[in-house]
C-alpha cells in the first residue's frame, strides 16, 4: 500500500471547521437562485476568483454574503450534508463543527429552521460513521449583550451544541468584552473556545 492510501485509510478527527465556511461555489449561485437572493457574482469563476483574498476583513466580506443564501431549514441540511460527506470521504470520523446563528437570525432566519437541518444532516452523518459535535459561535463584532439573546435563543437547543465560541473581525474587539457571556454559557456547562489572533 503506498503512503496516500495509508493515510486516506487512517481514521482522522476534523477539531476546526467553520459550517457556513464550507458553502462550495456551485450551490452558493445554486440557493441564491432558488431563494432570489442577489449576489455579486455572476459565475462559479468570479465567486472563485473572490477567494483570491488578502486579509480576515476580506474574507470576512465573502463569507458573510455567502451565508446570505441560506434561507430554509433544507438550505442547512443541504450545506451540511455536502460538508459532512466531503470529509467523511477523508476518512474523518469526528467532526467539530462552528455554527455562527447570529448571522443568519439577523436576516430573520428562525432558530428553529437553522437546527431543523443542521441537526438532520448530523444524524445522517452518525448512520455513516461520522460524529458531529456543533460549537455555537458569537460573532465578535456585535455586542455581548446581542450574545446573550443567542445564547438565549439557543436554550431549547443547548443538547445539541457541546460548547461556545468567538469569531469574526478581531480587530477591535477584544474577547474580553464577551466575558459575562463567557461565563453564563460557562455555568450552563458548555465547553469554551474563541479564535484569537
Amino acid at each position: 500500500m503506498d503512503r496516500a492510501a495509508f493515510i486516506q485509510g487512517l481514521p482522522k478527527a476534523e477539531l476546526h471547521l467553520h459550517i457556513e465556511g464550507s458553502l462550495e461555489p456551485a450551490m452558493m449561485l445554486d440557493l441564491a437562485g432558488r431563494n432570489g437572493v442577489e449576489l455579486p457574482y455572476a459565475d462559479i469563476a468570479e465567486v472563485r476568483a473572490a477567494y483570491q483574498f488578502s486579509n480576515l476583513q476580506d474574507f470576512l466580506d465573502l463569507y458573510y454574503a455567502g451565508m446570505g443564501v441560506l434561507r430554509r431549514a433544507s438550505d442547512f441540511f443541504a450545506l451540511a450534508d455536502a460538508c459532512f460527506r466531503r470529509v467523511g470521504a477523508d476518512n474523518v470520523t469526528h467532526l467539530e463543527c462552528f455554527v455562527d446563528p447570529q448571522a443568519h437570525l439577523c436576516r430573520g432566519v428562525r432558530f428553529q429552521d437553522l437546527m431543523q437541518g443542521l441537526n438532520e444532516a448530523v444524524r445522517q452523518a452518525a448512520g455513516r460513521g461520522l460524529e458531529v459535535s456543533l460549537i455555537l459561535c458569537f460573532l465578535r463584532h456585535l455586542s455581548e449583550r446581542e450574545a446573550f439573546g443567542t445564547l438565549e435563543d439557543a436554550e431549547p437547543y443547548h443538547g445539541d451544541f457541546i460548547g461556545v465560541g468567538l469569531d469574526s473581525s478581531e480587530l477591535g474587539h477584544p474577547p474580553r468584552k464577551f466575558r459575562n457571556v463567557f461565563a453564563a454559557a460557562r455555568d450552563l456547562g458548555f465547553k469554551l473556545t474563541a479564535h484569537a489572533g
